[in-house]
């Protein structure tokens, strides 16, 4: 039976390191008050000109090189972003050239902070169906450029990074080999308000009324998404679990999107989890969207902190509503 497994991970983040005193000094917070708040001492953010795709290619180039795979031999190649070069063309088109793939499918995809788990069961699902054999998947965000520095719901949170992964087909016959096992899928588009940027497409597009009225930054409700968060998050792993037969105690690591440190431990808490059984790199690196899970992922593969056999359990939840879970035996 065709399954897929991750065999590279890789991960990048821009070099200017942004602590709390810059981000909360505007806003009349301390850094001890933002990490309460938070969860988060530091965040790295992009120079100007420096683009999503210049993110996701240095991750791309280590997810190739810990996959011992050449971009040339890739059969397709997936980006997430909320944050793309331009409107068009896609800023996987730009990864290519620059990685020096062939002339394979490459696209963008775009479910917010879900989008990495979104990615993910796209390539899975072209594995299994035999369309390709293999797929880069990268998820790259320039959040800091939608910022609004007095907006204290989301300039506190946010930062710019890029993490990736190597897709490949595995044809094991042995249940518990390595290999996604699983991933599931959500969205309710009742809530698209609660995490948006409200112009910049073709309903409203940029001018200068919208500028003048900050339209084209990132606005969140932060106590609602919070609460949906959770609740959305709490059920979809519950259920995920259900159907592969599992309890929280089975799963050897849970990474979930590192939006904020209180929603981890709120989940950590509902599941009945250990606090080491929940891996966070939020402290050091914030809320990178679509690029948190990879990220972490990542830093948890080099740090040996996930190993050959552990089961993983990823969840994500982001604007649209979307949310996403998966099991991955590493």
């Amino acid at each position: 039976m065709k399954r897929s497994r991750i065999v590279g991970t890789g991960s990048f983040v821009p070099p200017r390191v942004v602590h709390n005193e810059e981000v909360g000094g505007p806003l009349g917070l301390n850094s001890d008050q933002i990490m309460a708040l938070t969860g988060i001492r530091t965040r790295h953010w992009a120079e100007p000109g420096q683009a999503s795709s210049d993110l996701a290619v240095e991750a791309a180039q280590r997810a190739c090189e810990a996959a011992g795979i050449a971009p040339r031999s890739l059969d397709a190649i997936l980006v997430s972003t909320t944050s793309p070069d331009s409107a068009f063309p896609s800023t996987a088109c730009h990864v290519q050239r620059a990685l020096g793939a062939g002339p394979v499918m490459a696209f963008d995809l775009s479910a917010s902070c879900s989008g990495f788990l979104y990615g993910l069961s796209m390539a899975d699902a072209m594995i299994r169906s035999g369309q390709i054999r293999s797929c880069l998947l990268v998820a790259a965000e320039v959040k800091s450029c939608s910022l609004d520095a007095m907006d204290r719901e989301t300039a506190l949170l946010f930062g710019d990074g890029a993490g990736a992964v190597v897709v490949v087909e595995d044809e094991s016959v042995r249940p518990e080999a390595a290999g996604i096992r699983g991933v599931r899928l959500h969205a309710e588009g009742a809530g698209h308000g609660l995490i948006t940027i409200p112009a910049g497409g073709s309903r409203k597009p940029n001018g200068m009324e919208t500028v003048c009225a900050k339209e084209h930054f990132l606005r969140m409700r932060g106590s609602a998404v919070f609460r949906a968060a959770v609740r959305h998050l709490e059920q979809a792993i519950a259920d995920l679990l259900k159907e592969f037969g599992l309890s929280a105690v089975d799963v050897t690591r849970v990474i979930a999107h590192q939006a904020n440190a209180r929603i981890l431990e709120q989940l950590r808490r509902r599941l009945g989890l250990p606090r080491e059984a929940v891996y966070s790199v939020i402290e050091r690196y914030g809320n990178t969207s679509s690029a948190s899970i990879p990220i972490a992922l990542d830093y948890a593969v080099r740090e040996q902190q996930v190993t050959a056999g552990d089961l993983i359990l990823l969840g994500a939840f982001g604007g649209g509503l979307t949310w996403a879970t998966a099991l991955v035996r590493w």
